[in-house]
């Protein structure tokens, strides 16, 4: 009899330990960093060394080709990508804000305000969440074409980089540019 009271006992902490688990609500970031700070410390750099990593160059010698050719160079496309492919979901997590408060757009003429981007994000986030898809999509074709070791392919998912980039930007960013 003494067990099963023990038993019953454990079950019974058990089920209040995962009730109250269940009851928590979602931490608040600790520290949070602005969607500017994503875009300039890590997305940025990373599309920038992808649309570097493979070009076509006409001059009066012809058309040269650059693009990875050794397992190190399709290893930094491929690190380079993956950055691509996770930065969307630090981006749209639920809180984050575009930039910090009082921050300003450096050319309101052609950016729009923080605030003004907030806005339109908190208004369509199912929308926002769809563009930040498209950029994981993109990120995940330079991962393939990188895994084949495929320039072809590497140029082709690049573009869709771009073309996912683009369409944010000019939506949610400089729709006057």
């Amino acid at each position: 009899l003494p067990i099963s009271n023990l038993v019953i006992a454990s079950v019974i902490m058990m089920s209040l330990t995962l009730f109250l688990a269940g009851c928590r609500k979602t931490p608040e970031l600790a520290h949070p960093t602005t969607i500017k700070d994503l875009m300039k410390s890590i997305v940025d750099p990373s599309g920038e060394f992808l649309f570097a990593s493979i070009r076509e160059t006409s001059d009066a010698r012809g058309v040269s080709r650059q693009e990875p050719k050794t397992d190190a160079e399709w290893d930094q496309v491929r690190h380079h990508a993956t950055v691509l492919l996770e930065a969307p979901n630090l981006i749209t997590m639920e809180g984050r804000k575009v930039a910090r408060p009082g921050q300003h757009s450096p050319n309101p003429l052609i950016e729009k305000e923080p605030d003004e981007v907030q806005r339109l994000i908190d208004a369509e986030r199912a929308e926002f969440l769809r563009r930040a898809v498209r950029l994981q999509d993109a990120a995940s074709a330079v991962l393939q074409a990188a895994d084949a070791k495929d320039a072809g392919a590497l140029f082709k998912a690049i573009e869709r980089v771009d073309k996912a980039c683009e369409s944010c930007h000019l939506h949610y960013w400089y729709p006057n540019d």
